[in-house]
């Protein structure tokens, strides 16, 4: 089995160009931290090309920009060609079969500078209501029926 999954974050905005078929195909490179430190104490990352095809390609195109988090899940691919020297180059990618925006655009870990970080969206139940059980104004009196 060759199934690949991976979070990182877009090293630049994703290319994205259209093939004389007609299909579409989209490229950018995740930068995924290693799960270790260096002898200096810095992280270091391995640079993993992605390729999105078709819808997937559009969105990942119109939808990822540089410093964006994303998880990518997809295959590992090995080709090899010619190179313009004559000598048989080897070119290792990810084709990702699916994409998930861990951040929305726009919310990269480096804003502009003077500008104030967005609030991320609330997911599941965080955004229903107000958590009322560590509100000291809020004094719950009534017995428990059972």
């Amino acid at each position: 089995m060759n199934r690949i999954i991976l979070l990182g974050r877009l090293v630049r905005d994703p290319e994205v160009r259209v093939t004389p078929t007609g299909k579409t195909a989209c490229t950018f490179t995740l930068a995924v931290d290693r799960p270790f430190t260096a002898k200096d104490g810095q992280r270091e990352a391995d640079f993993i090309p992605i390729q999105t095809w078709n819808k997937t390609a559009e969105i990942c195109g119109n939808s990822l920009s540089k410093g964006q988090r994303a998880l990518v899940e997809g295959r590992l691919q090995i080709r090899s060609f010619d190179g313009k020297d004559g000598n048989k180059h080897y070119m290792t990618e990810v084709i990702a079969d699916w994409v998930e925006f861990i951040e929305r655009k726009g919310y990269g870990s480096n804003p502009a500078a003077g500008q104030k970080k967005p609030e991320p969206e609330k997911q599941g139940f965080e955004r229903f209501g107000q958590d009322v059980t560590h509100d000291s104004d809020f004094q719950f009196d009534e017995e428990v029926p059972f």
